[in-house]
């Protein structure tokens, strides 16, 4: 099976979060782990399971991951399983009432990422997943790593 785990990072989290993603996949499969200014269109060759992670930047993902997604041809994903995942502040530690209403109705990056994938073609084979820093910048919360790890290996 050849996996490709595409992800960009501002502060590092989501990054730690692709690696640790890559690692929980990586017996006896082909992975590869893929900051999005290094991705290709050639490396979607003979995908079977694609994962795209962004942190949440502005309720969506970056810019690099939306424009990478959006330069895709159409239907490129056909036949392609993928799931999404980011790095989000948890919403209830978000002291301000004003600014935790405004998160919660804006949302993060996870969610938009899946529709783009979904716009290519792709079988979404999970809700999109979120994994949490402390503060805007992190780090990231303790145990995300695992969790990450955990959720790579219960993708089917």
């Amino acid at each position: 099976m050849k996996i490709l785990v595409i992800y960009d990072s501002v502060f590092g989290n989501t990054e730690k979060i692709a690696q640790s993603i890559g690692v929980a996949l990586d017996t006896k499969k082909d992975v590869r782990v893929v900051r999005v200014t290094d991705a290709t269109i050639e490396q979607l060759t003979g995908v079977n399971l694609l994962l795209v992670g962004s942190p949440t930047r502005g309720f969506r993902p970056t810019e690099g991951i939306s424009t990478y997604l959006k330069n895709l041809p159409k239907d490129i994903l056909k036949g392609v399983r993928a799931a999404a995942f980011d790095t989000r502040i948890p919403l209830e530690t978000i002291k301000a009432s004003v600014f935790r209403f405004i998160v919660s109705k804006g949302g993060y990056a996870a969610p938009a990422i899946t529709k783009k994938l979904l716009a290519k073609g792709a079988e979404i084979i999970a809700e999109p997943e979120g994994f949490f820093v402390k503060g805007s910048e992190g780090p990231l919360v303790e145990g995300e790593l695992e969790r990450a790890a955990v959720w790579a290996k219960g993708l089917k």
